[in-house]
C-alpha cells in the first residue's frame, strides 16, 4: 500500500474513531459549554497531542507488547478509569456560572484567568493519553489494517495526519457548540449540563474499570 492509499485509509478509519462517543467527546463538549470556545480549542489541542503518546510507542513496536500484557493493560485501565472518574466528579461539583454578560454569554477573559490555557491542554492530553483502549486500536491500525513493516517516515506522516484529523474534528465540535444560537441556550443551565456530562464521564470511567479490554 502506497502513502496516498494509506492516508485515505487512515482518514476514513480515524475520523470514525474520533467521532464515536467517548471520553474525549464528552470532555470537549463539557469544557466548551462551561468555559467557552477558547478553552474548548485548548482541550482539543491537548487531545490531539495525546495521540503522540500512542503514535510513539506504536513506532517503537510497543503497541503489541502493551496490548498483550495483562499487567500493562491493567495499570493503564486503573489510571485511565480513575482519571475519567476524577474529571466526572469535577463536573458534578459544577456551580452556576457567575461570569455572564448581559446576554448570557460566558466572559472568556475571566474564564481564562481562572482556567489557564496550559491547564486545559493538559486535561485534554491526559484524557487521550490515558485511554486504555488506545493500544488495541493502534495495534490493529498499524499491524492489521496497514502493514506490519511500515517505513518509519510513513509512520510519522500517518501519525501527524491523525493528530491533525483529531484536532480538526474536535475544532468543528467546539465551533458548533459555540454558536450563539446554541451556546446562549445552554449557558443559563450550564452547571446542570456540566453535571450531566460529569455523570456520563464517571459512567465511562467505571465502564473502563470493570470491563475487559481484550
Amino acid at each position: 500500500m502506497d502513502l496516498i492509499q494509506g492516508l485515505l485509509l487512515i482518514t476514513s478509519i480515524h475520523l470514525l474513531a474520533a467521532a464515536s462517543p467517548g471520553p474525549d467527546f464528552v470532555l470537549v463538549s463539557q469544557q466548551t459549554l462551561s468555559n467557552g470556545k477558547q478553552t474548548g480549542f485548548m482541550v482539543s489541542i491537548g487531545i490531539a497531542l495525546g495521540l503522540s503518546v500512542h503514535i510513539i510507542y506504536s513506532a517503537l513496536g510497543l503497541a503489541a507488547v502493551i496490548a498483550n500484557s495483562a499487567t500493562a493493560l491493567w495499570a493503564i485501565k486503573i489510571i485511565g478509569g480513575g482519571y475519567l472518574i476524577y474529571l466526572g466528579v469535577q463536573g458534578l461539583s459544577a456551580k452556576p456560572v457567575s461570569n455572564l454578560d448581559p446576554i448570557g454569554k460566558v466572559s472568556e477573559q475571566k474564564v481564562l484567568k481562572k482556567y489557564p490555557r496550559l491547564r486545559a491542554i493538559a486535561k485534554g492530553f491526559l484524557c487521550n493519553a490515558l485511554n486504555p483502549k488506545a493500544p488495541i486500536y493502534f495495534l490493529a491500525l498499524f499491524t492489521v489494517v496497514l502493514s506490519p513493516n511500515l517505513p518509519l517516515l510513513h509512520l510519522v506522516i500517518y501519525g501527524i495526519w491523525m493528530m491533525i484529523l483529531q484536532l480538526l474534528w474536535f475544532s468543528i465540535v467546539v465551533v458548533l457548540l459555540s454558536q450563539p444560537s446554541v451556546n446562549e441556550k445552554f449557558q443559563r443551565l450550564g452547571h446542570w449540563i456540566n453535571r450531566v456530562l460529569g455523570g456520563a464521564m464517571i459512567l465511562i470511567g467505571l465502564k473502563v474499570l470493570i470491563s475487559k479490554i481484550n
